[in-house]
């Protein structure tokens, strides 16, 4: 989305030349990135194009537009996988904690992406743009597990109807603070935007979308329960966001937890450990599971021993 301005010369800045001036009036520009615009014929005057070399007048009514950032292409890197599965359509990986999945701002390099470029090449769905090849669906930076990934166009559309349809099997694991007393039960609340906080998620009945979990508990520790959750939709932060509303955030989780998460997860104590689709090219039934990883087993040792 384009950024526009609209800006009223006053009569002390008569004289000054309209790269200078823009600048100065939006504090985000540089003067040699209001010149660029100004060549781009992003800035008119009185509703006219503004020449580069232009001096303000007094009362001028610059109209200012500023495009959205061009995203960098994401490069490839040498980093290793652990891929459960592939052939010539689409691939599953196992993800570990605190890898993110595409580039965005703040994280560039070090992505899941950045690995798939190296390991598939050019071989990857482009259908989400230059930054997340072959993306399908996400799992968070600090939850670990399975991810299917889509070397083709056709396959990457056909993975995505199942999603869009809920016929895509997604199941993780997490350890959760509480003891909960239901031995299973569903989760049925709509999921948005934080009004308070936009950068987070919350259980909201405006401006949002039907979200549903299906919970199984898997063993009691007192203080925390080890859950298995089903998701027959996917909402950003989905499982994060329902078993906090409902007061069982996940352990370790920074965003939606208690304020002093538990020391030494890193991070939410959630893993990706079940996938289950229709192949989008053969329309075979694959099914994976993953191993819990070693912080996951870790932790459930320390409760099992009564050490937290």
């Amino acid at each position: 989305m384009r950024n526009a301005f609209i800006l009223t010369v006053s009569p002390e800045q008569e004289g000054e030349r309209i790269d200078k001036y823009l600048s100065g009036a939006l504090s985000d520009l540089s003067r040699s990135a209001a010149a660029k615009l100004l060549e781009q014929g992003n800035v008119t005057v009185c509703s006219k194009p503004a020449a580069k070399n232009y001096k303000c007048r007094a009362g001028d009514v610059i109209s200012v537009l500023v495009p959205p950032p061009v995203p960098p292409e994401a490069k490839a890197e040498n980093i290793p996988l652990d891929i459960v599965y592939e052939d010539h359509d689409l691939l599953v990986v196992n993800k570990p904690k605190g890898m993110v999945v595409h580039p965005a701002a703040g994280n560039y390099t070090g992505t899941l992406v950045n690995a798939l470029l190296y390991h598939c090449g050019s071989s990857l769905s482009g259908i989400n743009g230059v930054l997340r090849p072959g993306i399908v669906h996400r799992i968070d930076k600090d939850t670990s597990g399975l991810l299917i990934v889509a070397k083709n166009d056709r396959a990457h559309a056909g993975l995505a109807r199942q999603i869009k349809e809920h016929s895509f099997e997604r199941a993780y694991e997490c350890v959760v603070h509480g003891n909960i007393k239901e031995d299973e039960f569903t989760v049925s609340l709509p999921i948005g935007r934080n009004p308070k906080d936009r950068k987070k998620m919350a259980v909201v009945y405006k401006n949002s979308k039907p979200a549903v979990t299906h919970v199984k508990v898997l063993k009691r520790y007192g203080s925390f329960t080890h859950l298995r959750c089903t998701l027959e939709t996917g909402r950003t932060h989905q499982i994060r966001v329902h078993l906090s509303h409902i007061g069982h955030p996940i352990a370790g989780d920074e965003v939606y937890g208690p304020k002093k998460p538990v020391k030494g997860l890193n991070g939410q104590c959630l893993h990706a450990k079940h996938i289950g689709f229709v192949h989008p090219i053969t329309g075979q039934w694959l099914s994976f599971e993953s191993e819990l990883p070693e912080y996951f087993t870790r932790f459930l040792s320390k409760l099992e021993n009564g050490r937290l």
